[in-house]
C-alpha cells in the first residue's frame, strides 16, 4: 500500500480567491485579494504595492473600520432613520442588509487575519481535518 503525505486542509475562512500558501503564485492571488478590499485611491501607494505585509495589516485595520462604521449604522437605525422620513418597511431592510454585512465583514476580516499570517511566514490558515 502506497504512502501519502497527512492531507492538510485550509480553514474555511481561508478566501477562495487566494490560492494555498506555498503554491506557484499564491502570495500574487493573496495581495491582488488584499488590494481589492481597499478603497481604489490606494493603489498608487508604493509601501501597500511593494509591501504585502504592510497591504494586508492596512486591509485589516480598513475593515475593523468598516465594521464599526455598519455597527454604528446598525444601532442607530431605528431612532434615526425614521427623523428623516425613512418608511418602516425600508427600515428594516435597512437593518437586515447591515447585520448581513456585519457578517460578511467578518468573515473577510477572518480571512485577511489569515492571509496576513501566510505572508508573514506563519501558516495557521492550515488546520487537520
Amino acid at each position: 500500500m502506497p504512502h501519502t503525505a497527512p492531507t492538510i486542509a485550509l480553514s474555511p475562512d481561508w478566501p477562495c480567491q487566494v490560492k494555498e500558501p506555498g503554491t506557484r503564485d499564491w502570495e500574487r492571488t493573496a495581495t491582488r485579494w488584499l488590494r481589492d478590499l481597499l478603497p481604489a485611491r490606494y493603489a498608487g501607494y508604493s509601501p501597500l504595492t511593494r509591501h504585502h505585509v504592510i497591504l494586508a495589516r492596512h486591509a485589516q485595520l480598513q475593515l475593523q473600520h468598516e465594521m464599526r462604521a455598519v455597527r454604528v449604522a446598525l444601532q442607530t437605525s431605528r431612532a434615526e432613520l425614521p427623523t428623516l422620513g425613512v418608511a418602516e418597511a425600508v427600515i428594516e431592510n435597512t437593518i437586515r442588509m447591515y447585520a448581513t454585512e456585519l457578517d460578511q465583514l467578518g468573515r473577510l476580516a477572518r480571512g485577511v487575519r489569515l492571509v496576513t499570517d501566510a505572508l508573514a511566514g506563519d501558516h495557521p490558515a492550515y488546520r487537520r481535518p
